[in-house]
């Protein structure tokens, strides 16, 4: 059950591209609106869940909540930044194999889940094979590599921004369980509810964290404050709503001792099949048949490695 609720945000974080691309607006209107839902679903999740059954909200939960969605808009503006840079096709596949092997290594190596050398030298192979496909999955065609024009200036300066992007979501992970290592919060509160009870207060901290972070960065690195309450805007709020679902079950996840915080973050990085996929179908992006080989053996790659780490835990 536990691996279940772990994939969820391979669903829902899969799902965001499709969504907030027919929502359409601005990167800044699409972070924004993004931000403005899931302050409306973690808003939901303290008033309906977090209060009614008495779960902790002290000052300790709040600093952590906050400083975590501050470091997702950190990562979420280095992000669109090498969007900009370096073009998706060549950020996204860095993005996702940053995230999924920084997360990790942390996980493992910071917070003590990989015990022994079968749990480091699977864990390692899994990590490998799912960035692996991560990459041939948003591979370029042939064609496309031959007729790029991209200028070097703006692609190093796209991963300046990648790197950033990387810390940031790196610490918009792993802040929460970081914390409780460091003893800023107690083993008591960390463990309640199977560690739910502790994720689920820090969600609408978070949001709000989110939401400040978001302001700054349309004000300060888009400069698109005077496009901040358009239409764009207001629809990109069901992509937050739809991101808001897997970040719940993804902490929840991080929090249940029989998951861990490598086992779920690499599980939601899986998400890039989902986006892959649903963007050729759904969204119909043109695919050359170099690009669709690379694509199934990527997306067999990522099935593989999900399903080793997830059994890590048995070694």
């Amino acid at each position: 059950m536990g691996i279940l609720i772990a994939l969820i945000p391979a669903i829902t974080w899969g799902s965001t591209g499709l969504v907030n691309t027919k929502m359409g607006g601005s990167a800044a209107q699409q972070t924004l609106g993004m931000t403005f839902g899931a302050l409306i679903f973690g808003l939901a999740v303290m008033l309906f869940y977090v209060i009614p059954n008495h779960i902790s909200l002290d000052y300790r939960i709040w600093i952590v909540g906050l400083f975590s969605g501050i470091f997702w808009a950190v990562g979420t503006a280095g992000q669109f930044v090498a969007y900009k840079d370096m073009g998706v096709s060549s950020a996204f596949p860095l993005s996702t194999a940053g995230q999924i092997v920084s997360n990790a290594i942390m996980a493992a190596a910071v917070l003590g889940e990989w015990t022994t050398i079968q749990m480091w030298i699977f864990g390692a192979i899994a990590i490998t094979l799912v960035t692996t496909g991560a990459l041939l999955t948003s591979a370029r065609s042939k064609a496309s590599k031959s007729t790029s024009t991209q200028r070097p200036a703006a692609y190093s300066h796209g991963l300046i921004a990648l790197l950033l992007s990387t810390i940031g979501y790196m610490l918009y992970f792993v802040f929460p369980n970081l914390m409780f290592k460091v003893g800023f919060i107690s083993k008591a509160v960390h463990e309640a509810n199977n560690g739910a009870s502790y994720m689920t207060a820090i969600i609408g901290p978070q949001a709000i964290g989110q939401v400040i972070g978001a302001f700054i960065i349309v004000i300060f690195v888009f400069h698109e404050s005077e496009k901040m309450f358009q239409k764009a805007t207001w629809r990109n709020i069901l992509t937050g709503l739809n991101w808001g679902v897997g970040n719940l079950f993804m902490f929840i996840s991080t929090a249940n001792p029989a998951i861990g915080q490598a086992t779920a973050t690499t599980l939601s990085q899986m998400g890039v099949i989902v986006g892959t996929f649903g963007g050729i179908y759904l969204l119909h992006e043109k695919k050359t048949r170099d690009q669709m080989v690379k694509i199934v053996i990527g997306s067999v790659l990522v099935v593989i490695g999900g399903v080793l780490i997830s059994n890590l835990s048995k070694l």
